[in-house]
């Protein structure tokens, strides 16, 4: 009976842990392999992203031979051909991943770590501790200036899409809720509903060939120069205007001065000036006919 106990109890364990391991396998990330470098890789989010070593195998050739050609000393314990050779056999290299977004970017300074831990211990780089670090340090220079990638999310979802856009909830300046009681219904197509149409029946206007200054335009008793229906001369407006203001009047309100005497009568003034003129008259025909005489 407790041998079958045990057994019954080794099993149970044996199957949570099977069961544990297989769901750990399906949940961990993919690896999604750039072709270079440089550019842009698509994968889903979460997928872990490497570069191939023969990708970058030019890069670290360059790198470890311009460390060289300034530290002439080192060429014969610096292999840059030897280095090249090694990373290419690496494989993949991870250098980032996709991010929970649409995408995201993988700089090059972490294309050049990745290379850099894997050459570390690598034959080729020297023989002081110091010589590999530079070395390394050169390699990933050149790696990171000429390396970088941009990630792009395959699955990814923008918030709201997928046949359920959010809803829109149109607001007045400010935030705050505007005022649509106004608005006529939508029609049952969906094209929405329509603001009804402005009255502009009380904004005073001149009519057509009457000419009026700009600033009585829109005077602010709502009446025009010339409108008929504005109270006229003589017409409940004891001051002889159209019922305007002291500073506006109308055109045409000149009269002629007063006078007692009939028009055909003739005043002592012309009366006088005519004697003048015949008085000079007499005098000139006179002193013109003496000197003729002479």
């Amino acid at each position: 009976m407790l041998v079958r106990k045990t057994l019954t109890v080794t099993a149970v364990a044996a199957f949570l842990v099977g069961g544990a391991f297989f769901s750990t396998g399906t949940a961990s990330a993919a690896t999604t392999l750039a072709g270079t470098c440089s550019g842009s890789v698509n994968g889903s989010m979460g997928d872990t992203v490497a570069v191939a070593g023969a990708s970058v195998k030019e890069l670290v050739r360059k790198g470890a031979r311009d460390y060289v050609n300034s530290h002439f000393w080192t060429f014969a314990s610096v292999w840059p051909d030897s280095l090249a050779d090694t990373i290419a056999s690496k494989g993949a290299l991870a250098v980032g991943q996709v991010p929970n977004a649409a995408g995201g970017t993988i700089e090059g300074s972490a294309v050049g770590s990745a290379v850099a831990t894997a050459l570390k211990g690598a034959n080729g780089l020297g023989v002081l501790d110091n010589t590999k670090n530079e070395v390394l340090s050169a390699i990933s220079s050149t790696v990171a200036k000429n390396c970088g990638l941009t990630t792009i999310a395959t699955n990814y979802v923008a918030p709201g899409a997928g046949g359920n856009p959010q809803a829109r909830t149109d607001t007045a300046p400010g935030g705050a809720a505007g005022n649509l009681s106004n608005l006529n219904p939508g029609t049952a197509g969906g094209t929405g509903g329509s603001a009804p149409m402005r009255d502009y029946s009380g904004i005073p206007t001149a009519t057509a060939g009457t000419a009026v200054a700009p600033g009585v335009r829109y005077p602010a008793n709502g009446t025009l120069p010339g409108d008929v229906s504005a109270p006229q001369a003589g017409q409940g407006d004891q001051s002889g205007q159209s019922g305007q203001g002291a500073d506006i009047r109308d055109a045409g309100n000149a009269q002629s001065l007063a006078s007692n005497s009939a028009s055909d009568d003739v005043q002592l003034p012309m009366l006088l000036a005519v004697i003048v003129l015949a008085g000079v008259t007499a005098g000139l025909v006179r002193t013109w006919v003496l000197r003729r005489a002479a």
